[in-house]
């Protein structure tokens, strides 16, 4: 009977647990879309510019701010830069798409432009 009582206040711990799991995963999705939707304004921003897709100096000063971050919560910094990297290579496909788009709209306005002018 007690081991019952017991497997059963394990079980109602366990799913309070997975709860929270839960509601921890629902919130870093919405923060990495809010993240994604920062990035990519960032992307059309240096598109616009000529700017390079990937910038080396502000990705190492990123890996040394989490990595810190990390160590402060208890966190793996390896992970964390791991994780940083993952997320990094991502944003830079993303920008070189925009880059790729964008770099295709403006040739295609030129073209435009010399098949109106000739």
């Amino acid at each position: 009977m007690n081991e019952e009582k017991d497997m059963a206040d394990a079980r109602a711990i366990l799913a309070g647990y997975r709860a929270s799991i839960d509601n921890i995963d629902a919130a870093l999705i919405h923060m990495l879309a809010e993240r994604f939707r920062c990035t990519k304004a960032v992307g059309v921003l240096k598109a616009e510019h000529g700017l390079p897709p990937a910038d080396p100096a502000r990705e190492q000063q990123q890996i040394a701010r989490l990595r810190q971050l990390a160590k402060d919560a208890n966190l793996d910094p390896d992970f964390a830069e791991k994780f940083l990297n993952f997320v990094v290579r991502e944003v830079i496909r993303h920008h070189e798409q925009i880059a790729a788009s964008s770099s295709g709209a403006t040739k295609d306005a030129a073209s435009n432009g010399a098949a109106k002018a000739g």
